[in-house]
């Protein structure tokens, strides 16, 4: 092999030292007419042989070039756009503001203007104008002004293929002036395959689908609607000249920042049309005379509607094998979702709302104090610290000067502008150190928000946080701990097991021997209840499950087993893994928000499961159906169990001390409506899960970091913060006559015995004590109370239904209403009201 090449160079190398004698031969002794042919035939040979080499990338010295495949199937760089279950556009996904249009979806103006103005021999020349070139060079020699002398279709090469950028770039592309021409020399080329491949129009057509018309906005669809809000075909005479004067410098001449340049240069592209015989002198001499108008409606990936959904659709869509090989920024797909945009407004609405009432609640039970506090009520030291030096401005500081503590902290406490969230102005800017400003945030309390169909499993409303903008982390998928919201699952596979509403179990004291996950030591678990004492007393199942006595729950979660509780809820949709410990029925284990609502919509649903939906389809730019969602559901319980734990959850409402009774100010008739309320440790979250047959709502709402929270139980409540939220969506749904799809009840079923269900209630009037402690709170704080509706203790629930992720030891209780290993056991019976 190695003879066979050392051969082939041979007969190379002996071919070139025979050719320069055969060519200087045929200049000696020939006339001077000759002489010049061969020059100029030898100047073309060369020229041809100089342009292969530039397209094969000869010897890796002219970079990259795209070969006719790549010319045939050319890069979209479209943004996919996603809309909602009303067909609204919610917003896109993007690298380049772009959107696909076709030849007849654009004004004939618009085709005139560019004709005229950027090449007037467009329908002449088959991708090169030597005419032009030849002027251009006229121009340069004499210095008369300068003329460009791309055609549109070497424009179209260099948006299309980048070749000035990247790995287009070869040796000689390193090489001023000699870059130059290899840059020119690959848009000749790709315009001639282009010129070759494609008709005029289609050629006119992808130039006006990737030019950059300035302020992010990139193809014709996008300008016209950044600058004029309106379509291309909608595109007046001169709003398409002011467009096309843009495309020399679209800064220079952008309409928004120096409208006098841009005014100049929309006049000239109408004098250009005028004289090209496109537009008659008074058409042109009326539109020269027209101010220019814009209605300005910027877009990019962040603006649109329902933000925090939208991320969460393009994280869904980016695990799923049907898309791989699509790039969700740049291949042009529609995106269909669930979510519908009026139901998606009065969740916000609803969120807003409650949220500006709990923050000033918050910020009352607070006062001038710092709120992060450890289990036993001290302030966490360096907590601020901690965080500060997590942020990429820590770490950037800490780079500049290494090993000097003290410029870090100098910058770190130096105050510049800030700009920061607001509830009445939405943002502010002020002048505060970045420490200060990290304390201003993260004193604000946090809320999510989702409501989904049961029967299909559609998500119709996703409220990721208070404000996108500021923090973009979402809430919904965040997992925390739920409190009394899982004893769904215990009250379930105990019904599922053979039990009924009806049956009583005895509110007592009972304690066991668990391992610490810390210290693997056995310590004593003893629940405790949210009122503080035991009756003492038998309760059917009913009324504990709407009462949410703690007691019950723990005795029925080891009746049943833990381990099958785990099992139910994974059949009904919990994802999270989950502890096999005993203070798991009482929520001990974190789960997120859609895991949790969707697990209700299991019992609104008569028992069949289906997951979440967020994207119902995606087609590409050429409309194939690329991903379809799968409207399959399971039976996760028997039909039995889940009508008997409709009547639990609607218990919540109607049974004396249901914690779901404020619900009741919010609903209508028409409708069956169930609950349960949650708050987990030391009030760090609290939940509401509304559940009807045709819709199941859920919201949470608690600190950023789980040491931020009510410093007591009644305003950190499930029933107090997070309630009102799911009333007020509801509320405003119910109101809607477009949504009368939602009115309904859940179907009676004659063939399970009343008596399961329907027993004589149980209520024992709560043992309320004053705690002292917090008798001379300030006025905002006793103002507060009021706004997080003031209902009697009876419909109150405690903050530490899940009784922590570690067991705990038995305590003697104290005036704070925590026990002394600082896991807080308070009783809402020690707030005054």
């Amino acid at each position: 092999m190695l003879k066979k090449i050392i051969n082939i160079l041979k007969v190379l190398w002996r071919g070139i030292k025979g050719f320069f004698p055969w060519y200087a031969s045929l200049y000696k002794g020939h006339k001077w007419y000759t002489k010049t042919a061969v020059g100029i035939m030898s100047a073309i040979v060369a020229l041809f042989l100089y342009l292969g080499m530039v397209d094969i990338n000869f010897l890796w010295l002219f970079g990259k070039s795209p070969g006719f495949y790549e010319i045939m199937t050319p890069p979209k760089n479209a943004g996919s756009e996603v809309y909602s279950a009303d067909s609204v556009l919610l917003g896109r996904y993007l690298k380049e503001n772009r959107i696909p249009v076709r030849y007849n979806e654009i004004s004939p103006s618009f085709w005139r203007a560019l004709i005229d103005t950027e090449d007037e021999r467009f329908y002449e020349h088959h991708g090169i104008d030597f005419e032009g070139i030849g002027g251009a060079v006229k121009d340069a020699v004499t210095h008369n002004g300068a003329r460009g002398a791309s055609t549109i279709t070497q424009q179209l090469a260099k948006n299309l293929f980048q070749v000035r950028r990247g790995n287009s770039q070869g040796f000689f592309g390193h090489i001023p002036g000699l870059r130059l021409i290899v840059d020119k020399s690959k848009e000749w080329i790709i315009a001639i395959k282009l010129e070759l491949i494609y008709s005029k129009d289609a050629i006119l057509t992808m130039y006006a689908n990737t030019v950059d018309f300035g302020n992010n906005a990139f193809g014709i669809k996008t300008a016209a609607k950044t600058y004029f809000n309106t379509t291309p075909d909608k595109l007046t005479p001169d709003q398409c000249a002011l467009l096309v004067g843009m495309l020399k410098a679209t800064s220079y001449y952008n309409p928004i920042t120096r409208p006098e340049n841009a005014l100049k240069r929309r006049n000239q592209v109408l004098i250009n049309m005028r004289d090209h015989n496109d537009l008659t002198a008074e058409a042109c001499d009326s539109l020269m005379k027209k101010r220019i108008v814009l209605d300005v409606q910027q877009m990019d990936d962040d603006s649109g509607r329902a933000k925090y959904f939208r991320d969460a659709v393009a994280k869904f869509l980016k695990q799923q094998p049907e898309l791989d090989g699509y790039d969700l920024y740049s291949s042009g797909l529609r995106i269909y979702t669930t979510i519908d945009t009026r139901l998606q407004k009065y969740a916000e609405q609803a969120v807003t709302k409650q949220m500006r009432v709990v923050q000033r609640a918050f910020e009352g039970n607070w006062y001038h104090e710092d709120p992060w506090r450890d289990e036993k009520g001290q302030v966490i030291p360096n907590f601020i610290e901690g965080i500060a030096q997590r942020l990429p401005v820590y770490k950037a500081l800490q780079a500049k000067y290494p090993n000097q503590p003290d410029s870090v902290n100098y910058y770190m406490n130096k105050k510049h502008k800030v700009r920061l969230f607001d509830y009445e102005k939405g943002h502010i800017t002020a002048d505060m150190s970045s420490m200060d400003s990290i304390r201003y945030m993260v004193r604000f309390m946090h809320s999510a928000f989702v409501a989904i169909e049961p029967q299909t499993g559609a998500v119709k409303a996703w409220v990721g946080d208070i404000d996108y903008d500021t923090w973009n982390y979402d809430k919904v998928t965040a997992e925390r701990q739920p409190g009394s919201t899982f004893k769904l699952f215990v009250y379930t596979e105990a019904i599922d097991q053979g039990l009924a509403p009806c049956d009583k179990r005895r509110d007592e004291y009972f304690s066991m021997q668990v391992e610490d996950d810390e210290t693997h030591e056995m310590k004593t678990w003893a629940p405790t209840n949210a009122n503080g004492y035991f009756t003492g007393d038998s309760i059917p199942l009913r009324s504990a499950f709407a009462q949410s006595i703690n007691s019950i729950a723990a005795r029925l979660g080891q009746e049943v087993g833990t381990s099958n509780i785990i099992k139910m809820a994974q059949k009904m949709g919990i994802k999270s893994p989950l502890k096999d410990k005993p203070a798991l029925a009482l929520g001990s284990s974190d789960v997120n928000l859609l895991e949790l609502a969707g697990a209700y919509t299991t019992i609104a649903n008569d028992g069949r499961h289906h997951d979440p939906i967020l994207v119902t389809k995606v087609v590409d730019d050429q409309g194939n159906v690329l991903y379809e969602a799968d409207d399959d559901d399971t039976q996760a319980v028997s039909h039995r169990t889940a009508f008997l734990m409709q009547q639990m959850l609607k218990a919540g409402l109607v049974e004396p001390g249901g914690t779901s009774q404020p619900l009741n100010s919010y609903i209508t008739k028409d409708t069956d409506w169930g609950g349960k309320t949650g708050t987990s440790n030391n009030h760090s979250d609290a939940w509401y899960i509304g559940v009807s047959p045709n819709l199941v709502c859920g919201a949470w709402v608690g600190g950023e970091y789980r040491c931020i929270h009510f410093r007591y139980g009644k305003m950190g409540q499930g029933g107090r913060a997070a309630l009102p939220i799911v009333g007020n969506f509801i509320k405003a749904v119910w109101k809607d006559k477009r949504f009368m799809k939602y009115h309904a009840k859940w179907q009676p079923d004659d063939d399970i015995d009343k008596s399961l269900y329907e027993c004589q209630s149980y209520w024992s009037k709560p043992k309320r004590k004053l705690d002292t402690i917090y008798v001379d709170r300030s006025s905002e704080a006793n103002k507060a109370d009021e706004d997080l509706n003031d209902e009697d203790m009876n419909n109150d629930e405690s903050a530490v239904e899940g009784e922590g992720n570690e067991p705990e030891p038995t305590s003697t209780r104290h005036h704070t209403g925590k026990s002394h290993s600082g896991r807080n056991n308070s009783s809402e019976a020690d707030i005054p009201l």
